[in-house]
Order: C-alpha cells, then sequence, then structure tokens
C-alpha cells in the first residue's frame, strides 16, 4: 500500500461515492462511475459556429473525467475546427483528442446532451437536455421544453458555460441526488449575472469581443488555473503573440490531477504544472512566462509585468496576500468541498468593500480537523489493507472535485475580465452553486470601476 501517494491517486469524483458511503471499497467506487456513459448528438451548424464547438469541446473534456464509462459523440464530426485545439484539423480530431468517442449511431438509452441542429433524438433516454447560447448567456434547456436560444451572436465563454452546465444536470441525474436535473432550466448571462436578468432574454445578449485582455498572471494551475487557461484558450484573439501570461505554481502533475484539470492527460503526470501548461499555452500561440515558487507576500511585481491576476488556489494563506505584491485588480474563485458542496463556488474581486487580507486571514488560521467521513466503509477496509492513521487523514481531507464546476466558474471569471477589459460594469461576488444555480448571490462592485489599463490586444470579429 502506498500510503504517501494514494491522496494524489485517488480520483477526485469517484471519492464522493467513498465519502457517502455508498461504495465500500476504492474498487467499489471507481466501479460505481465505470458505469456512468454519456452521449452527445450533434448538429451540422456546430461546424459553423466557434461557440458551440466551445460548448462540445468542453462538455467532451469534463464527460470523459466523471462518465468513467465513456462519451459518445453522434453527428457528422467531419467539419473543420474553428477553435483552437492542440494540432487537430476537425472537429471529430479534437472529440478524439480529448477522450470521446465519434461515432455513427448512438448506444440507446444513455443520457444525452443536443448541441446544435441534431435530429437524432433517443426517445429511449430518461435524460435529455439541449445545450444553447446567444452572445453573453449561455445554459440548458429540457429538451422537450423546446425553447433555444438563437446562437447568432459568437462568444465563446457562454459556449464553455453551457457545456459545462450540461454535463453538470448529466452527472447530478447519474448520481441520483437532485430529482431536478435534466428537468429544468439551468443558465446564465455572463453579461448581466443577477437574479432580475434572464438569461433566456434574446434581447440582452451583452457585447460583442473587440477587444480582449493580453498580460495576465495566473497564480495556481490546478482544477481552477487550468479551466480559466481552457476558456482564454477559445477566445479570438487576432494575434495571440500579443498575450503574455505568467505562470505560477510549485507542485508538478499527479493522477489526480487528471480527474480535475482540464488541460492535463495521463501522458503528463509527473511533469512540473507550469511547464506543461507553458507548452499548451505557446502552442495556442501566447507568450509565457514561470514562476515555480508558493505565492506569498514575499516579492513584488514591476512595471513590465501583468497587474492583473487571475487566481485559483485552494490555499488561505496564499489568497489572504493577494493584494500586498503589487496587482492592481485580483480575481480570484474557490469551489466548494464535500458530498453537498462540491457543487459550490465563489468569486472574489480585489480591490473590494473588505480587503483579501480580512477575508482569508482568519481562515488560514482555523486548523483543520479529521472529518467524519473517516468512519464510511471504504475508508475502514483501507486500513485492513495496511494504511496507517495519517495516511487515513490525508486521504479523507483531500477534495471531492468535478471538473465541470471549475469549467462553469472558469466562465464567469473570464467574464469578469472581459468587462474589466472593455471597462464596464463589475462584480465584486458571485456566490452560488450548480446544484440550484438560480439561489445564487451577486454583488456588484463599486470599488472596480475606476479606469486603468490592464494589457489589450484585438479580437478576431466572427462574420
Amino acid at each position: 500500500m502506498k500510503t504517501i501517494n494514494m491522496g494524489d491517486e485517488l480520483h477526485r469524483s469517484v471519492k464522493l461515492a467513498m465519502d457517502t458511503g455508498e461504495a465500500t471499497s476504492v474498487a467499489a467506487a471507481k466501479q460505481i462511475f465505470e458505469g456512468y456513459r454519456l452521449k452527445i448528438n450533434i448538429g451540422d451548424d456546430v461546424a459553423r459556429s466557434p461557440t458551440l464547438q466551445s460548448a462540445l469541446l468542453t462538455a467532451v473534456n469534463t464527460g470523459r473525467r466523471c462518465f468513467l464509462g465513456g462519451v459518445e459523440v453522434v453527428g457528422n464530426s467531419e467539419g473543420d475546427l474553428l477553435v483552437p485545439w492542440q494540432n487537430c484539423r476537425t472537429i471529430g480530431e479534437a472529440v478524439t483528442d480529448l477522450q470521446g468517442t465519434p461515432v455513427n449511431i448512438g448506444t440507446p438509452g444513455l443520457p444525452q446532451v443536443v448541441i446544435g441542429d441534431s435530429d437524432d433524438i433517443d426517445s429511449d433516454s430518461k435524460f435529455a437536455v439541449r445545450a444553447t447560447f446567444n452572445g453573453w448567456c449561455g445554459g440548458v434547456v429540457p429538451l422537450d421544453d423546446g425553447r433555444r436560444l438563437p446562437e447568432k451572436q459568437e462568444c465563446t465563454p457562454a459556449g464553455v458555460l453551457a457545456g459545462a452546465l450540461a454535463v453538470s444536470e448529466a452527472f447530478q441525474f447519474a448520481r441520483g441526488k437532485n430529482a431536478q436535473a435534466g428537468k429544468r432550466v439551468v443558465g446564465l448571462s455572463l453579461w448581466q449575472p443577477e437574479l432580475e436578468s434572464s438569461w433566456l432574454d434574446a434581447h440582452e445578449p451583452g457585447p460583442l469581443l473587440e477587444h480582449l485582455p493580453a498580460r495576465l498572471w495566473l497564480i495556481g494551475l490546478g482544477h481552477l488555473g487550468q479551466a480559466y487557461l481552457w476558456t482564454l484558450g477559445f477566445l479570438p484573439y487576432r494575434d495571440p503573440k500579443e498575450v503574455l501570461l505568467v505562470l505560477q505554481d510549485y507542485d508538478s502533475l499527479v493522477l489526480a490531477n487528471d480527474s480535475t484539470s482540464l488541460l492535463t492527460s495521463r501522458e503528463a503526470i509527473g511533469q512540473k504544472k507550469t511547464r506543461k501548461v507553458a507548452n499548451w499555452c505557446e502552442q495556442r500561440g501566447f507568450r509565457t512566462q514561470i514562476q515555480e515558487r508558493r505565492f506569498m507576500a514575499n516579492f513584488k511585481i514591476d512595471n513590465e509585468e501583468p497587474c492583473v491576476a487571475l487566481c485559483g488556489v485552494d490555499n488561505e494563506v496564499a489568497r489572504a496576500a493577494l493584494e500586498e505584491v503589487g496587482f492592481t485588480q485580483v480575481i480570484e474563485a474557490g469551489l466548494g468541498n464535500g458530498t453537498e458542496e462540491y457543487l459550490a463556488f465563489q468569486m472574489h474581486c480585489f480591490p473590494g468593500s473588505r480587503s483579501a487580507r480580512t477575508h482569508w486571514e482568519k481562515a488560514a488560521n482555523t486548523q483543520s480537523l479529521t472529518p467524519p467521513i473517516i468512519n464510511q466503509p471504504a475508508y475502514q477496509a483501507l486500513i485492513e489493507t495496511g494504511l496507517d492513521q495519517c495516511g487515513l487523514t490525508t486521504l479523507a481531507n483531500r477534495s471531492v472535485g468535478a471538473s465541470f464546476v471549475g469549467a462553469s466558474v472558469a466562465a464567469i471569471v473570464v467574464a469578469e475580465l472581459l468587462r474589466m477589459a472593455i471597462g464596464s460594469h463589475r462584480y465584486e461576488v458571485i456566490d452560488g452553486s450548480l446544484r440550484c444555480l438560480s439561489y445564487r448571490r451577486v454583488i456588484a462592485s463599486e470599488v472596480l470601476t475606476y479606469p486603468f489599463n490592464p494589457g489589450l490586444t484585438t479580437a478576431q470579429i466572427s462574420e
């Protein structure tokens, strides 16, 4: 028994079945998730829309990490790929590279997600939703509801959101823990995420993307950090070489990262996160700089370095120091944990009405306790195989995670960044859960409206 490495190897979604007590062993938990399969039906119009392709690739990428039985893509996948992914030329090549399976005829009865004008609908499926978008608005609608946004104004972050929410609903249905999954409308206007704004209102799609952020510092390159980059990578940069990204992390990739991090594959295990991610960014055409050290308030950025930071770490000490190294503005997000809260998220922007130090210092000084899940059968079975108490506690404290949550939050964070880039309205807090997104809390910012130059470049406007 490799007691030291087991926490680095355990699949973060599979851990859910251990923590609830439904699985009596790690192998039994994995077997449950290997029984989950997903089908995505695509129409011919997917070949003409970068945003629909962003939704499809996000659904495949997040889906294969929690539907361990596989993700099928039904429909014509020979169309040209309109969003950049590796060296892929066609939709089918990208789907395959992301470990989905293009098929001519789908397996009957699987949960299904429809993207585009697909008429290959499985009437035997007990779960069927449509992922749809227009402009900054994206989400999912039950297929029998019949509603669909115009899907005319391109905005790839809305596609990322729609694809991630589709997988979220399918996963919640497969888990059987949310009776409303697949039977409700779930979506968001990334332009106006307040509850009062309806994402299904086609008259409020938000502005065209004309200017895009070009200078960013990314803190943490795990679940959230890679989701930020996944979403940034689809943006229509006219000249990607004008983008400079500082990538900060100190860890190497472990097997558990493959379960949540969108730029990670098993072949990359063992590599430094910074170097793996830098290679991906440079293939996209971005310029990079690497910082392989922990983020702390023990340095200052200079005038030549990016003054806007995106933070995706779950370390309270690092988050407390976010405003103390010289960034002009910081957007940070955190995810929930545990069997009930893994679908939750919070986004904060600084400077705000409270400082990052005030917000996070109390949490940083709170000692973590051994969680009660240590008494669940799967953990007790590990004791019998030789795992000691220290290793057991470490494993139990590892977070439950699902990549579709990170992808959804990344769309929200990148939308905040885009509003910053065009000098528009901002939000200090967006707090919610994919368990019921309609109960989110959104607080507009009165601090982040002063003008400054974050570093901009032009977008390639879609015809």
